[in-house]
């Protein structure tokens, strides 16, 4: 993990009691959510324990960096151009990412605990995955292939990152003309809601021209409802960890061909041989959205 985002650490708490002491005051605001103790320690203690998972997972992903680095395919100067390339590149490298980890079950297992939460507040943000660092760095291979060292990779991946942390909030409302290029609170409410309209949408890190481009896009047009379609009653964290792999690990023992097995794993999330449970698609369809 980038030095940047140790850095961070303290801004990450001061703002999480400031947003805190915003939304005490607007208790009676039926359309702000706020904060839950329990829900904010779990998110915290889920933050935890991705930190020092991430730290010693780091090695082995630089490692695999730095050797692909080596048999690169171009050798690319160290200049403003070619960050601003990674910056889009590395934008993209995550949109890839965070939209197979919505698409694909083996990665929705890993990334399911960060829509855990049925509040939206930046200690959301922080409820990041404890197996992601095992899943998520292969997504970013094609970077050192193409030429980018892997220090600015790292370094961009850290700044991606940071931006993601503010839009975890309902304090900001819409932002005009800015969120038609940019992620943003707004952008990123929908992405959290398990509405059938927002399943699935809006899964930009920095730039939301990729959910346009790629279909994937929905503006918040009525009330987010946060969390899961079907959500979790315990803040236990490994629980939140690691429910999704015991669920998988299930489904497969009971497939009833190697096919259902595979489809179980890699298939989208919700799949079933006999439609008894509903994808992202299927809920949206029943709904009569497209």
């Amino acid at each position: 993990m980038s030095v940047l985002i140790y850095i961070a650490i303290p801004i990450f708490f001061l703002t999480i009691a400031i947003e805190r002491a915003w939304a005490k005051g607007r208790r009676g605001d039926p359309t702000i959510k706020g904060y839950s103790r329990p829900d904010t320690l779990a998110s915290l203690a889920m933050g935890t324990g991705n930190v020092i998972i991430a730290a010693g997972t780091k090695i082995g992903a630089v490692a695999l960096m730095v050797l692909i680095y080596e048999h690169r395919l171009f050798t690319l100067p160290v200049t403003w151009w070619t960050f601003l390339l990674l910056f889009v590149a590395e934008d993209l490298c995550y949109y890839a990412f965070h939209r197979a980890s919505h698409e694909i079950r083996f990665f929705w297992a890993a990334h399911i605990n960060h829509h855990s939460s049925q509040h939206y507040n930046l200690s959301t943000a922080l409820r990041q995955s404890w197996t992601t660092p095992l899943t998520g760095p292969w997504f970013w291979l094609p970077l050192p292939l193409f030429g980018f060292a892997p220090w600015m990779v790292l370094t961009q991946q850290a700044i991606s990152l940071l931006y993601q942390y503010w839009i975890h909030t309902e304090a900001i409302g819409r932002m005009g003309w800015f969120e038609h290029v940019f992620n943003t609170p707004s952008h990123h409410r929908v992405h959290h809601g398990a509405n059938p309209r927002y399943l699935d949408r809006n899964h930009a890190g920095i730039l939301i021209i990729w959910d346009k481009l790629f279909g994937s896009f929905e503006p918040e047009s009525e009330k987010v409802h946060y969390g899961l379609t079907t959500n979790l009653t315990s803040h236990n964290p490994f629980h939140i960890a690691f429910h999704e792999w015991r669920a998988i690990a299930a489904d497969v023992r009971g497939a009833r061909s190697l096919g259902d097995a595979f489809m179980y794993v890699f298939g989208p999330p919700g799949w079933s041989p006999d439609g008894s449970r509903k994808t992202s698609k299927q809920q949206r369809a029943e709904a009569g959205i497209a």
